[in-house]
């Protein structure tokens, strides 16, 4: 038999304590709810104002971000070429305009 006053039911004590615990798990499962950082990446140190250190949510570096820029630069040359929008470095400019501005003679 148990040796408690009442064993019918929990003590004032005990359903205090299981009543804390399931306020702190809400309180902290309506954090990361309003923050939306994963749990993976807060485990790499990401918080609401910092990206995480490592993995593929990480800030990039600065000499990494330049090659992605490179990267990215020459992958619009080879899609305007394929395209056909390729640049042509030795036409002459003005010819261009002049020639738009005689089509446009009239128009106003």
């Amino acid at each position: 038999m148990a040796s408690v006053k009442n064993p019918n039911c929990r003590s004032k004590n005990r359903m205090a304590a299981q009543a804390a615990k399931k306020r702190k798990q809400r309180q902290k499962l309506n954090e990361t709810a309003r923050t939306k950082i994963s749990k993976a990446d807060a485990s790499r140190g990401a918080r609401p104002g910092l990206l995480p250190t490592s993995g593929p949510k990480a800030r990039l570096s600065a000499k990494k971000s330049r090659k992605l820029d490179k990267k990215l630069g020459y992958a619009l040359k080879r899609k305007m070429e394929a395209d056909g929008e390729a640049v042509m470095k030795d036409a002459p400019q003005g010819e261009a305009e002049a020639r738009g501005d005689e089509h446009m003679v009239g128009i106003e």
